[in-house]
């Protein structure tokens, strides 16, 4: 069954597998950054739980060890009402000695190892709560750094295009500044050499030619 951290981790994952890539780039996508603000609170939100769940499991270490303790009691106790049995007579008593002795070793031994194994159960669960936690928090370490990459590259692009075309469009209005220039400069000239046409004309009408005349 997938726990709440992993049900989430593995909403984003699916978010960010459907989110569309970039024009011109098949490994850069766009990222609604509310959205993915969104499941990262809700990541934040959940991880307590799933700590508290397996803190909850470890603090039943406890537990296990009472009922160790309870189960090597009884076993002793049952030692016990044995050996009063058995000291009846000398004899008999002699012998209930050794046997209450070895039932006293056994049961402590097998009390000892009750305890041992409950030990061992306990911190198994507590390396694997925490190894667990650390998984799913690298997991998610990953995709934040992996986000905040791509967005990194994204913006860094969206500069450079917008200074390429900020140049372009200085370019032009420098040549259209220069050619509106050069439209003036010619402009002036043709209106400056208009008088010294017009004088010129002038002249010609009241110029005088002599025609020679032919001898009869």
């Amino acid at each position: 069954m997938m726990s709440r951290i992993e049900q989430v981790i593995s909403d984003i994952e699916a978010y960010l597998d459907d989110c569309k890539f970039q024009p011109f780039s098949n490994t850069k996508i766009i990222v609604d950054k509310d959205q993915l603000e969104d499941m990262l609170a809700e990541l934040r939100l959940k991880t307590p739980e799933e700590i508290k769940k397996y803190q909850k499991i470890i603090n039943n270490k406890e537990a296990i060890l009472n009922d160790a303790k309870e189960q090597a009691d009884a076993i002793l106790d049952a030692a016990k009402v044995q050996t009063e049995e058995l000291i009846n007579e000398h004899e008999i008593m002699q012998r209930a000695y050794a046997q209450a002795n070895q039932l006293i070793e056994q049961a402590t031994a097998q009390a000892q190892s009750i305890l041992d194994n409950a030990t061992e159960d306990a911190n198994s669960i507590r390396m694997g709560a925490v190894a667990y936690t650390d998984d799913m928090l690298s997991k998610l370490q990953y995709i934040i750094e992996h986000s905040i990459k791509d967005n990194k590259e994204k913006y860094n692009s969206l500069i450079s295009d917008l200074e390429n075309v900020l140049a372009v469009v200085n370019n032009n209005r420098n040549e259209l500044n220069a050619s509106n220039s050069d439209d003036d400069e010619t402009d002036s000239e043709q209106k400056d050499s208009q008088p010294a046409l017009e004088s010129a004309g002038d002249k010609d009408d009241r110029f005088d030619v002599d025609v020679p005349m032919s001898n009869q």
